[in-house]
């Protein structure tokens, strides 16, 4: 699968929005668009891992989106995704990234 189409097809699940109104929206999208920031930081690192721990790693990122409403709900969710983040920074390092516009 070619990256554009990776890119894609976790985009369509990050699109997945539970119904406007609901106490976690904005703590789900939140969540869904940091999970979308590890996965592109792992993209622009594909040369340096195997095939096989890309696949690892994209399904692994596409259950948390899948399942982000729902972990949402649970009174430790901030926790239990922070946990799962810190998880992927390890693979990604991407709070060791900082964006041009940040800089002086």
């Amino acid at each position: 699968m070619s990256g554009s189409n990776r890119l894609a097809s976790f985009s369509k699940v990050a699109g997945t929005h539970i119904p406007v109104g609901t106490p976690c929206e904005c703590l789900a999208d939140f969540f869904r668009q940091e999970i979308l920031k590890h996965h592109q930081c792992l993209e622009q690192q594909r040369e340096y891992f195997s095939d096989v721990a890309i696949n690892q790693a994209e399904q692994a990122l596409m259950r948390i989106l899948e399942q982000v409403e729902c972990l949402c709900q649970r009174e430790d969710a901030c926790q239990i995704i922070g946990e799962l983040l810190k998880k992927f920074d390890a693979v990604t390092k991407l709070s060791a990234w900082t964006e041009p516009q940040q800089l002086n």
